[in-house]
């Protein structure tokens, strides 16, 4: 009797998930020899004390698993960065979790509080992940368009959308892909939607600490209503350009903290010891992220200044690290094929919107990424300038 080499079918729980926009336009970036302002990563090195605080860590022998929720002295510096930026205290014991990167953090959350049958509303265009992460978690998505131009909320679309059976929705701010940040009076018209409701938030941070023009960021732990429901999420990877350590945390009150790490046990257990300890040592100067601001307001105004020799319509980029641009001007193609066009024959990869929506919603908008050094922008300056 022979052994059996069939591989048993299985039926996918995601069947709408294939290769990624962002995996497509990076491989062909690399194959065309492009400059690559589509996925958002920096392409320069992180402070060379942090890397320096890790290795002290590792010599120190803090190489064995630390707690499950995260090592106190990051906890511990994240609810004073909290408190000190936000003006809302968290108890670092039994409200703040170190995470594996805030992918991790928001399925986690997900996870946690939605059952099968709950509905989930996003706002499009959002981040990738949140879609396929409620639907993992058997619930359903329920998908409120921003504003299409400004990409602002639409409450009165938001309040249409609430129903018995909504059990969270997600909100990203400052925005990815569109670069857009609420406003307090935006905030303030959220809480007073949610107070009513059980609705829980999961409120996406991780561009916190680039924000611009003078503006301030809109945390939801600035507003009581919105905290005491609120998942509050962020990335150390954004803020001091090491996403590849993928850590990240969760701030919320204790009870959602509570059932958080009941699911966080048991998907990542925890997160790397050295890097925790060197965050923690690191955040004791706030400097870093209190510059990061300006830091990256450089570089966008460097890159909006060499986009007027183009023909691209500029949008405003108020927080993060991402340009939008309307095409309109520039070519008849659709979004995704302009991306590739710009990739193959100009050298220079960018984001279509269109992936960022459910429906592929083309509104003749990309987005580029300048968190890249001055050199790595001026050679894409240099080339879009030929549009």
């Amino acid at each position: 009797m022979s052994v059996s080499e069939r591989t048993p079918p299985i039926q996918t729980k995601l069947p709408a998930v294939g290769t990624t926009i962002f995996t497509v336009m990076s491989a062909l970036a690399a194959e065309k020899g492009a400059v690559n302002l589509g996925q958002g990563f920096p392409d320069f090195d992180c402070d060379p004390r942090l890397v320096q605080a890790v290795t002290d860590a590792m010599t120190k022998g803090l190489n064995q698993y630390p707690p499950m929720t995260g090592v106190p002295v990051l906890r511990e510096a994240v609810a004073a960065k909290i408190e000190a930026m936000y003006g809302h205290s968290y108890d670092a014991a039994s409200e703040i979790t170190i995470t594996a990167g805030a992918t991790q953090a928001i399925i986690t959350a997900v996870l946690a509080v939605v059952r099968a049958g709950d509905e989930v509303i996003v706002l499009e265009p959002c981040y990738d992940s949140y879609v396929p992460n409620i639907e993992l978690a058997g619930g359903t998505v329920v998908r409120v368009p921003l504003t299409p131009g400004s990409f602002r909320p639409d409450f009165d679309k938001i309040a249409a959308a609430l129903s018995p059976r909504t059990r969270a929705l997600i909100v990203n701010s400052p925005h990815n892909p569109s670069a857009t940040v609420w406003t307090h009076e935006e905030m303030l018209k959220l809480q007073d939607l949610l107070a009513p409701t059980d609705v829980l938030l999961i409120s996406d941070e991780v561009y916190e600490h680039m924000v611009f023009d003078g503006r301030q960021h809109e945390s939801a732990a600035r507003y009581p209503g919105l905290a005491a429901r609120a998942f509050i999420v962020s990335s150390f990877g954004k803020t001091y350009h090491v996403t590849g350590w993928k850590v990240g945390y969760v701030a919320a009150p204790a009870p959602l903290s509570a059932e958080f790490r009941k699911v966080h046990q048991f998907n990542v257990f925890t997160v790397n010891t050295p890097v925790q300890h060197a965050i923690g040592s690191y955040m004791a100067d706030p400097k870093p992220h209190l510059q990061l601001p300006a830091f990256y307001q450089r570089k966008r105004d460097l890159f909006r200044e060499g986009l007027k020799r183009t023909r691209f319509k500029i949008l405003p980029s108020e927080g993060s690290y991402f340009q939008c641009v309307d095409i309109s001007r520039v070519s008849d193609l659709d979004e995704a094929q302009f991306c590739l066009w710009l990739t193959s024959e100009i050298g220079v990869a960018a984001i279509p919107l269109s992936a960022f929506y459910g429906n592929g919603f083309d509104q003749r908008v990309v987005r580029f990424c300048f968190a890249k050094k001055e050199t790595t922008l001026n050679t894409a300056l240099d080339r879009l300038a030929k549009l």
